[in-house]
């Protein structure tokens, strides 16, 4: 890579390689309209001192750009990991500044060329991004309107514009389009103030079904992942893994693997990697390797997990308290009390980490698989003791992430041994690494003591989460004596845990909604009547309301072996409630869902068709950590190692979806997590309806969903 470090981009319908040069983000796009605009605090990394640790030069920490050919694109360090927010975002684009959709473009999670971001996660994207995005379209519009009023001789009032040409409404003819008006210029405007932007009943794009824009190219093979990237002499590198995340490196003879032609062996320390242009080969050479290792396991395992977790001694946080407990046992005609497990679940992202490096001299080129493009700049910064400038990373598509490619080991190694060795080098996990350093959805255990009077009225809620995450656990039911308490501790897992679809609130939500509708079931009250009941919230409320009406529900016995379940939840900002109906197998435990049924309120909905494939994509994700997925394990030595053993959803799976996207003109809010937090309860309620028999445990295996039965009767 030359001293200009060319960025490429690919345009496969025009097959056009724009080559965009770095000095300044004047130098990355040429002339035209920038707008800058900030983002605020929910993107700031806080370094130990408290200071902010990455901002651009006067805070502005994004921006957007129309070229002097009228294209509009928009810089941003987010990046698409089959989202959508790759359409989405231009979709809201398009109709701030009144242009064609197919006119905006995003560049994405390229730290030399977009503005430094936290990463992609927690769905903020839409949430948080967004509308400072829109804000500086509104700007860039409201800009470009004072130049066209100054060329076309008139006041900005009687101006109007149509997909980017702003024309005098009294004579149409007399127009200038935005590729004009920036013709040979160079303008910046740095927003501090935030203009209004549209009302949703003027927005012609958003509130449409567009379909993603990355779809053809991925169908047809075109679009390019890390794993794709290819360099002159680049070699593959495989590296010497411990058994275990107990086990520390004592000894390595390495002998045999540097007797193997074209065969690089690079030994720091730990760290100890072979590599070949040939990937077989470098495989084969690492199995050469002999090794030993000192041992120092926690004596835990899958089945003890959960008392070993209570034994840990966790400090406790009350989240939430009204009321009084006692107060509220005393006035209680019911209590029923609990205690909910959920093991560890592992992302099993279809694309595994991979990095591809190439260091030339004091610069590094790395291309990663991961949600945080930035934070991996900083970690290959530090370990290379570069500048933070001369390294850059690039994120292409990634195939999935669900919060598990927010770690980039991987981007570090690659950099490492590319400095090292002085060639490029990829660094691609097999699915042993995967799920061996993944950081897995945390095992937990939540203890719920609940009450109610004789009517069905909610007299007492006391929640105590250890180690899931507060995140979904709030009392969104209305109980007038309600305490929840999240206890944690660091150190405690034999292994890293971290951010999974939803953190926490998958299994919260399991047991929440679970021990809802046991009190339903006792006070002899349909499912979703027992929680119009006890709610208060409107939005909650409505959800409900949307999906009696769609599933047509009739408080009735259901047939026999088949069930219906009832859940509702709330996460990132987005208010779901499901219904399932399932069949049970009594003789083997086996469960099949049948049917699902999920209505959404998500604010505005800026794309539907895309807002629907991610709820079903979180609707069949979410069979699997309620029936199936579970990380086997004895200390550190992670047994599971491929999907041999770990079995995620199949197509067969698939049950009838249907979605209802309630119809609001609120701001938009998170779509790609809501929808899968109710699959755990909404499953084990369909089960409990149609056996009698209760899962306090998932995934809800066959041979849990036996033992339960044989509780039941």
């Amino acid at each position: 890579m030359s001293e200009s470090e060319i960025y490429q981009e690919y345009t496969p319908k025009s097959k056009i390689m724009i080559p965009l040069h770095r000095r300044d983000f004047f130098k990355i796009a040429g002339g035209g309209l920038y707008i800058f605009f900030q983002l605020g605090n929910p993107f700031k990394i806080l370094s130990a001192e408290g200071e902010q640790r990455r901002s651009l030069p006067e805070d502005y920490n994004a921006f957007l750009h129309i070229a002097e050919n009228g294209e509009v694109s928009c810089f941003t360090g987010k990046i698409e990991m089959g989202q959508g927010i790759i359409t989405s975002l231009p979709q809201m684009m398009a109709d701030e500044l009144d242009v064609p959709v197919q006119n905006v473009k995003m560049v994405m999670g390229d730290t030399q060329l977009c503005p430094w971001d936290a990463g992609t996660f927690g769905s903020l994207t839409t949430r948080a991004f967004s509308p400072f995005m829109r804000r500086a379209a509104a700007e860039a519009r409201a800009v470009l309107f004072e130049m066209a009023a100054e060329k076309l001789g008139a006041g900005v009032n009687e101006l109007d514009v149509k997909e980017g040409v702003i024309f005098l409404k009294n004579t149409p003819g007399q127009k200038i389009s935005y590729g004009e008006l920036t013709s040979g210029k160079k303008i910046a405007r740095y927003l501090d103030e935030k203009p209004d932007f549209k009302d949703y009943s003027e927005f012609k794009i958003m509130g449409k079904s567009v379909k993603h824009q990355d779809g053809i190219i991925k169908v047809t093979g075109e679009a390019k992942y890390t794993g794709d990237i290819r360099l002159p002499e680049m070699l593959y590198a495989r590296v010497l893994r411990p058994p275990s995340h107990g086990a520390t490196l004592t000894k390595a003879d390495t002998s045999e693997a540097k007797k193997a032609e074209g065969v690089t062996v690079v030994e720091e320390r730990d760290f100890i990697a072979v590599l070949h242009k040939d990937p077989e080969m470098a495989e084969k050479a690492l199995r050469l390797i002999k090794a030993e290792y000192l041992f120092d396991e926690k004596k835990v395992d899958e089945k003890t997990i959960f008392q070993y977790l209570l034994n840990s001694n966790p400090e406790g946080n009350v989240n939430n308290s009204e009321g009084d407990l006692e107060t509220g046992k005393t006035i209680s005609d019911t209590i029923i009390e609990s205690e909910f497990h959920d093991g560890y679940v592992a992302h099993a992202t279809l694309e595994t980490h991979t990095a591809v490096a190439q260091v030339e001299g004091e610069k590094v080129t790395a291309w990663v698989s991961t949600q945080t493009p930035f934070p991996a700049q900083e970690s290959i910064s530090r370990e290379l003791r570069l500048p933070l400038e001369n390294v850059r990373v690039i994120t292409p598509f990634l195939g999935g992430g669900f919060g598990g490619k927010s770690p980039h080991r991987q981007g570090i190694e690659a950099a490492r041994l590319s400095k090292i060795t002085g060639k490029p080098v990829i660094v691609t996990w097999d699915r042993k690494e995967e799920f061996f350093y993944d950081t897995f959805r945390p095992a937990a255990v939540v203890k719920i003591t609940s009450g109610m009077d004789k009517s069905g009225k909610l007299t007492l809620w006391n929640y105590n989460q250890y180690f899931a995450g507060a995140r979904g656990s709030d009392t969104i039911y209305d109980v007038p004596h309600q305490k929840t308490t999240s206890y944690s501790k660091n150190g405690v897992h034999p292994f890293g845990t971290g951010a999974w679809r939803a953190p926490a609130n998958n299994t919260n939500t399991f047991a929440r909604e679970s021990q809802i509708d046991m009190m339903a079931a006792k006070a002899g009250i349909d499912p979703i009547e027992f929680r119009l009941k006890n709610l208060k919230d409107p939005r909650m409320i409505a959800v409900l309301e949307a999906l009696k009406e769609k599933t047509n529900w009739k408080p009735d016995k259901s047939p026999g072996g088949h069930g219906f379940g009832i859940a509702c939840g709330f996460d990132a900002g987005t208010y779901v409630a499901h219904m399932a109906e399932v069949k049970v197998d009594k003789s083997t435990g086996k469960v099949q869902v049948i049917r699902v049924v999920c209505a959404q309120e998500m604010g505005y909905c800026v794309n539907p068709q895309g807002a629907t494939i991610q709820m079903e994509g979180c609707i069949n994700m979410g069979l699997g950590y309620a029936l199936t997925e579970d990380i086997e394990f004895t200390g550190g030595d992670v047994k599971t190692t491929n999907f041999g053993t770990y079995e995620i959803p199949k197509f067969s799976w698939i049950p009838k979806i249907e979605t209802v996207i309630l119809d609001r003109n609120e701001p938009p809010q998170g779509g790609g997590e809501p929808a899968i937090i109710c699959m755990g309860a909404v499953i084990a309620n369909a089960i409990f309806d149609a056996t009698g028999a209760r899962l306090y445990q998932m995934p809800m295996t066959p041979e849990r969903v036996l033992e339960a039965l044989k509780k039941a009767n």
